[in-house]
């Protein structure tokens, strides 16, 4: 098994390490959380996690090194670890947002195997949708982390200039997407439904939606065409909702959060 340590251990790095676990990728105890409060991972240490607050200890003998922390923190932490890695022999993961291959190595050293991934907060029930990419690491390392990332859910291998709207589709995107069920919520209380009875509803007809798509490999707009007769109640809504902008909305948001990630780590 994998010696993984998870720099960083929020969400997004808890659900990870708990996928490996679960996935028997690796075994608790060869999966070193940091964090600066170890109170916060004491769960975690129960559960037979190794915990560390000093990330130069949590890197040595590490197999793959995930940095799962702010872009604002990400510079200070590469610095600080710099001088304990092994350059030969570890995959440094980074789930930080608009920082490139390029912008690691600058610190870490140039010879270093880096792989950028984007997961979704989906992760914590084992549904992200993650995409990867890298400069010039190995066929052998990408298949590697890709195995890591699909114990928590779907992955997909991209270039890398296409990391920040990856970030914008997929991880900006589950926000867009559960806003959009909120919305058809408040409708559904307009009409007449209790909220609680209005969430559900919307939120097992969007599930609908997307599993239809997913097992069936179909076009939305074929599956669109199924739900619209001639002067029915289905194509008047979806023509309203488009005469105010509904779709020219959400393709203007996720291009200016494209743009909005692509600056994050060189604001910091």
């Amino acid at each position: 098994m994998k010696k993984v340590t998870i720099i960083g251990s929020g969400n997004i790095g808890l659900s990870l390490a708990k996928g490996l676990v679960k996935s028997e990728f690796a075994s608790a105890a060869d999966i070193t959380l940091t964090r600066r409060n170890l109170n916060a991972l004491a769960e975690e240490a129960s559960q037979g996690f190794s915990v560390s607050n000093d990330n130069k200890a949590a890197v040595k003998g590490a197999d793959i090194i995930v940095f799962a922390i702010l872009p604002q923190q990400l510079k200070k932490v590469l610095v600080e670890v710099a001088p304990e890695i092994d350059k030969k022999n570890q995959i440094f993961v980074s789930i930080v947002s608009g920082v490139s291959c390029a912008d690691l190595k600058a610190v870490l050293g140039e010879d270093a195997t880096v792989i950028r991934a984007m997961p979704n907060t989906a992760i914590a029930i084992a549904q992200s949708m993650t995409c990867i990419a890298s400069d010039n690491a190995s066929d052998v390392s990408l298949a590697e982390v890709e195995k890591m990332f699909e114990t928590v859910g779907s992955v997909v291998v991209i270039n890398e200039d296409l990391m920040t709207s990856a970030t914008a589709l997929c991880a900006c995107g589950i926000a867009f997407f559960l806003r959009a069920i909120r919305a058809a919520s408040q409708g559904g209380v307009e009409i007449g439904f209790h909220a609680h009875d209005a969430l559900k509803m919307a939120v097992q007809t969007a599930k609908g939606a997307a599993d239809l798509l997913l097992h069936t490999n179909a076009h939305p707009e074929g599956e669109i065409d199924k739900v619209t007769s001639p002067k029915g109640c289905t194509i008047a809504g979806l023509n309203e909702m488009e005469h105010n902008g509904f779709s020219s909305a959400f393709i203007k948001g996720i291009k200016l959060s494209a743009d909005k990630a692509g600056g994050l780590y060189h604001e910091g």
